[in-house]
């Protein structure tokens, strides 16, 4: 009844809103030209103030605020378990969760567009990494620095809070993290006699050898379908090979450079040898995770989540996987993508300060903490990882946390969709075989360039 009096209360407010700011204006603006009917444009105006006036009143012993937040439909059944607690401990807010598709794109275009059209109905914006830098390039997000001590924030994973920073300012709080990983069927690795791999040219050998000599009938799944996990999985590939996409202090673009040409030599090798099918450029997340759980290759790259889902009673595999940091180049470094999703204040709310409250109980160690066990989504708080409750259920954290203090941010600029659209363009073209690696990375780089308007 609470709720449905508040959203009433919502309604009329806004309603009352354009109606006492439009229809009163043009009907006193028309019936004014006629003096008998100038009374009935005050009236009407009259009436719409005085129905504003109504519902800006709260209600007998209600001074309840709704704070609305719009998510994927999937976070948001998650999400909702813990929506009564925190009301329980918040009285005078009302948390409703708004459930939108589950296409990470769908969700940013529904918040692109409800900004873009002036007074947006979201209180808090729940963001993928990426994010931050374009809604608060676009004045969409307050600010958070002053909100949070040094001390509280240094207790989150230092690549969740950078990717909430844009122009050394801080506008999103991490709720969850991620990483990419490489997961490997360790059955398989035992049987043929090799250790896990180090470098990409090791786990191209044990990928061909096991994919002939074992029942798997591919060696290595990655995602290669033009979307964000293409760009996502390159930027690990990119690192090992000691090369970057932009750098966000300079706004250079390396993207022509031979690290980042030997990347994508690396991927369409996989191709090319038949140890990736060549339908990968079609492939998410989801459907090389079906495929790694049916027992179909020795090798993927995908995200933690993996863990859980392949180790189910119902899986071919459970009890048969490991997973480690991604592999690399002689004399580079590893470096898995940093995902992660994350809350900010609107710059459109009034209730800034319920919006703070819900921030800090969902970034909370006791919140991550039921969260990460009822979902084996990956925290971003630096002491679960080797909390007793969450290894105790989840042995590897504490390895993952090795991995995402070396994470790798996908670059932190306010045009990050138009340059990673460039980039999933030329990889697509690349992979596909329409150009050679040498020429789709310097066309991509000519166009990031003029993106960026140099």
């Amino acid at each position: 009844m609470k709720n449905s009096f508040t959203r009433l209360k919502t309604l009329s407010k806004y309603l009352s809103k354009y109606l006492s700011k439009y229809l009163s204006k043009y009907l006193s603006k028309y019936f004014c030209k006629y003096k008998f009917y100038s009374i009935l444009g005050l009236g009407t105006a009259l009436v719409m103030l005085s129905f504003k006036f109504l519902f800006a009143l709260p209600a007998y012993g209600q001074e309840t605020v709704t704070i609305n937040i719009l998510m994927n439909a999937l976070e948001a059944s998650q999400w909702q378990p813990f929506v009564p607690q925190f009301e329980a401990e918040n009285p005078g807010i009302d948390l409703n969760i708004i459930e939108g598709p589950n296409a990470t794109n769908l969700i940013e275009d529904l918040y692109t567009s409800a900004f873009l059209l002036g007074d947006s109905p979201y209180d808090l914006v729940y963001m993928d990494t990426v994010w931050a830098p374009k809604f608060a390039a676009a004045g969409w997000l307050q600010p958070l620095d002053d909100r949070i001590p040094k001390a509280e924030l240094n207790q989150f994973l230092p690549g969740d809070i950078e990717a909430g920073r844009y122009q050394d300012q801080l506008y999103r709080i991490p709720v969850r993290s991620d990483v990419g990983m490489l997961y490997y069927r360790t059955d398989l690795l035992a049987e043929g006699g090799y250790n896990p791999p180090e470098t990409f040219e090791e786990l191209q050998t044990i990928a061909a050898n096991l994919q002939e000599n074992s029942p798997a009938d591919w060696g290595y799944l990655w995602q290669g379908k033009q979307y964000e996990g293409l760009s996502a999985m390159f930027v690990e590939v990119l690192k090992g090979y000691g090369g970057f996409w932009i750098d966000p202090a300079t706004n250079t673009v390396g993207l022509d450079r031979a690290n980042a040409i030997d990347a994508v030599k690396f991927l369409t090798a996989t191709i090319d040898t038949g140890i990736t099918p060549k339908g990968v450029t079609t492939y998410t997340e989801n459907e090389t995770l079906r495929f790694f759980i049916n027992g179909e290759s020795v090798f993927l790259r995908n995200w933690p989540y993996v863990w859980r889902e392949a180790n189910k009673d119902d899986s071919p595999i459970a009890g048969k996987i490991a997973l480690k940091p991604m592999v690399h180049a002689p004399k580079y470094n590893s470096g898995g993508c940093q995902g992660g999703w994350g809350l900010g204040i609107s710059s459109t709310t009034a209730y800034t300060e319920e919006a703070w409250k819900v921030i800090q109980y969902f970034s909370s160690e006791e919140f991550q903490r039921q969260f990460v066990l009822s979902t084996s989504y990956v925290p971003s708080r630096r002491s679960l990882f080797t909390d007793p409750q969450i290894v105790a259920e989840y042995g590897h954290y504490p390895e993952l946390l090795s991995v995402l203090d070396n994470a790798v941010l996908r670059p932190p600029v306010a045009q990050y969709a138009q340059a990673s659209d460039i980039l999933q363009r030329y990889l697509t073209a690349a992979l596909s075989g329409r150009l050679t690696p040498e020429d789709a990375m310097q066309s991509a780089a000519a166009e990031t360039r003029r993106l960026l308007g140099q």
